[in-house]
């Protein structure tokens, strides 16, 4: 067990340095706590769960920003707020992660077809800031500001994992 947690802990020191590195060194952005969100996000999404976590009513997993929506509007069994910041991280991910997904996940085929990612992102971590509680909290800072740098952040995370792919592997 304290193998796994070892990695762990070294997987978000790896992600939390590169993050850093990208956003402050070579963009000029000094904002910890969005550069710890990102590191979080990228943390987080090593876990298949963790992308599809958002179900619908009936226990199925959401697979495409369309569902999510709509799970969004009659969510019944999750926060409002909760499922539109997921769709944020969802859509950042694979824009700034994995764009090369694009093409499967917005397939014709798909009902994400005609979704546009960085826009659908920015407006649901923008709802997502809206729905918090309490408005003047550090989570609701940070959801504007990925609504408001959501291209910049979804570049630097490309960027991250350039900086990853060419990490020397022990």
């Amino acid at each position: 067990m304290s193998h796994i947690l070892t990695g762990k802990n070294q997987l978000k020191n790896l992600f939390a340095a590169l993050t850093e590195q990208t956003f402050q060194v070579d963009f000029g952005v000094a904002d910890p706590p969005l550069i710890d969100y990102l590191a979080d996000l990228l943390v987080r999404f090593t876990r298949l769960e963790a992308i599809f976590k958002v179900r619908n009513v009936v226990g199925q997993r959401l697979e495409e920003v369309a569902g999510m929506m709509m799970e969004a509007e009659h969510c019944l069994n999750k926060p409002k707020a909760e499922i539109h910041r997921h769709i944020g991280d969802f859509t950042l991910f694979w824009t700034g992660v994995y764009p090369e997904a694009l093409k499967r996940l917005k397939s014709m085929d798909r009902k994400d077809a005609m979704i546009d990612y960085q826009r659908q992102g920015k407006h649901s971590y923008y709802l997502a800031s809206q729905l918090l509680k309490r408005p003047q909290d550090e989570q609701h800072t940070v959801l504007r500001r990925l609504s408001d740098e959501f291209e910049l952040c979804s570049e630097g995370l490309r960027k991250v994992r350039s900086e990853w792919e060419n990490f020397p592997s022990a």
